[in-house]
């Protein structure tokens, strides 16, 4: 009787230990450069390009890694960037940045227990256009589109991928490619009267970084 109940108790363990895999959590941080592809504002005056600076990143990231090839994590971005209004050789900007957080799934082609570990990556979040420095009155582009003194958040997608390599037992090298997606942001960069912006913002971000395990 005492056998029977000691082999369904390493039955039941076994089971457990088999449907809820050790569960692993990381810590890290990096950084990298954000290369923008930037829309454009169509007024009755012309046309000009609008977007942002491409300018470095820093990055810190919190992740889980629960299943075998699927994991998640929060990651916040900084990118100092300013936005920007060009027609030729004529061009307004002002000093800004960005702040992006947000939430993605991680999906490895290969196992937790693996030193090499490639993955995609596909998130949601949300990203703050943040101006640091006074609007000039008299901007050359006005009748095209103006900057303004406001900070916006817009919502965020995110998508790309990376390689996570295992150094030691706790400690990982990262490479990390991001695609931050978001609408284009009218509070910043405003349009003239009868003026239209169109295009989304991409922010190409490729990140080096280390994160520990435990």
């Amino acid at each position: 009787m005492c056998r029977q109940v000691s082999i369904s108790k390493l039955s039941l363990s076994a089971l457990l230990a088999c449907a809820c895999p050790a569960q692993q959590w990381e810590i890290g941080a990096g950084g990298g450069y954000g290369l923008y592809h930037n829309a454009s504002i169509f007024a009755p005056a012309g046309k000009a390009a609008a977007g942002f600076r491409n300018r470095f990143v820093v990055t810190a990231v919190f992740g889980e890694d629960l299943y075998r090839r699927v994991a998640g994590e929060v990651r916040y971005t900084y990118q100092d960037g300013d936005p920007f209004i060009e027609a030729g050789s004529v061009r307004a900007n002002v000093q800004g940045q960005s702040h992006a957080l947000h939430y993605d799934l991680l999906v490895h082609t290969r196992g937790k227990e693996k030193k090499l570990r490639p993955y995609l990556a596909l998130g949601i979040g949300a990203k703050l256009y943040r101006v640091t420095g006074p609007a000039n009155p008299n901007q050359a582009l006005g009748a095209i589109g103006r900057l303004a003194s406001n900070d916006e958040i817009k919502p965020l997608v995110t998508a790309g991928g990376g390689i996570r390599f295992r150094l030691r037992q706790n400690l990982v090298f990262r490479l990390d490619f991001r695609d931050y997606i978001t609408p284009f942001p009218k509070n910043v960069i405003q349009p003239a009267p009868l003026g239209t912006a169109r295009g989304v913002f991409h922010q190409f971000t490729p990140m080096l970084g280390v994160g520990m395990v435990f």
